[in-house]
């Protein structure tokens, strides 16, 4: 009989995962907690790398709808000091590396295809069933067993207790979030100033970042060092329901830097409050059959351009390496957990040497960060 197989989470893992086995003819069990596809918005652009998000793409068919949509020109970075003058200014040229951006949702809609999500099923816990397979309990009290259960649900992850007592830390940087739309019409200047891609400066443990997505729509990032708690400061405290309570918080955060630059919370629209959380790096665990984890859900890391492009390739793998070991579905799993925790070990570590650099006391820590990375 064929194996019944669940993925917790509707995200990009737990999608490519689903389509790369549906391509295989395989179906999969999507367990998605959100109520309906547009519940809640999905975040910002991202750009998929060669050899991680492109390739889980090609092992899914799906690579050529995906250049269809990519905007190649948004991997363009400009880089400013405070005062706004202009320190950097890359575009992408011919026979670089190509890490496209695409927007959230269309990555999204892209995977999501023929796949059938239950919707509105949220996950409470899964229990191993010691001999193979797992019990997976459901919010409206229901449960049901499958021969595997994929934990693809992200940071705060119901499927993670079932393997590790792990739990995600505060890095001590936090982001606030904000968003402008029709820029190119109604806020040109900052249009001008954003170009094709993102514009970030960099001061003393904070930064400001800006990234335009498609159809005019930028997303804004004020990045900083703070505690957890620093919204609740007795002396100044600061209600993160209220927009306007949250915009003046920032342009006090970034009183000095250049005009422009305040303008993006200025004209910002809502704000959401976005503390990085990160796990232990690497993290492991003890192979137990019949549950196993992808993305963030196994090695939430600092959203520096690699969580999701590895989120993807380990779901493609994973899906890879089940549909070609119907009989030893255990075994297969258990390969893919070696090489995938060994590989993400070393990202997530990577990655967080990286954030201490980009929201750094010294800002030319930062500076040369993209240096490495982009050399002229």
């Amino acid at each position: 009989m064929r194996q019944r197989i669940a993925v917790v989470g509707a995200g990009p893992a737990g999608l490519t995962f689903a389509r790369v086995l549906h391509r295989h003819g395989h179906p999969v069990t999507i367990l998605e907690r959100d109520p309906a596809p547009d519940a809640r918005p999905l975040g910002g652009t991202l750009d998929l790398h060669v050899r991680m998000g492109q390739r889980a793409l090609d092992k899914a068919g799906l690579l050529p709808e995906f250049e269809a949509l990519a905007r190649p020109e948004g991997e363009a970075m400009r880089i400013l000091d405070v005062h706004g003058s202009v320190l950097r200014d890359w575009q992408p040229r011919p026979g670089d590396p190509a890490h496209p951006e695409i927007d959230r949702g269309q990555l999204r809609d892209l995977l999501l295809g023929p796949l059938d999500v239950q919707w509105g099923r949220g996950v409470t816990d899964v229990v191993p069933g010691g001999a193979g397979g797992a019990l997976v309990r459901f919010a409206d009290g229901r449960q049901e067993t499958f021969d595997l259960v994929v934990g693809a649900d992200g940071a705060w992850s119901k499927v993670r207790p079932a393997l590790s007592p792990a739990t995600p830390y505060y890095t001590g940087v936090t982001y606030v979030e904000t968003s402008l739309d029709d820029i190119d019409n109604r806020h040109p200047d900052l249009a001008r100033l954003i170009g094709d891609g993102s514009v970030a400066a960099y001061g003393v443990n904070r930064a400001v970042v800006a990234q335009r997505n498609s159809g005019g729509h930028v997303k804004v990032y004020a990045q900083f060092r703070a505690p957890l708690d620093w919204h609740e400061n007795p002396l100044d405290p600061v209600d993160l329901g209220d927009a306007e309570a949250v915009r003046s918080a920032m342009l006090a955060l970034f009183d000095g830097w250049a005009e422009p630059l305040l303008d993006l919370f200025r004209h910002g629209t809502a704000f959401f409050h976005r503390p990085l959380h990160v796990l232990p790096a690497p993290h492991t665990w003890p192979h137990v059959p019949g549950v196993t984890l992808l993305g963030d859900a196994a090695h939430l890391m600092p959203p520096l351009g690699v969580g999701a492009n590895l989120a993807m390739l380990e779901g493609a793998e994973l899906a890879e390496a089940v549909a070609a070991a119907p009989g030893a579905l255990d075994e297969a799993v258990r390969a893919f957990e070696e090489q995938m925790q060994a590989r993400a070990g070393k990202w997530a570590e990577m990655t967080m040497a990286g954030l201490d650099r980009l929201v750094s006391p010294d800002p030319a820590d930062a500076l040369a960060l993209f240096d490495e990375l982009q050399p002229s």
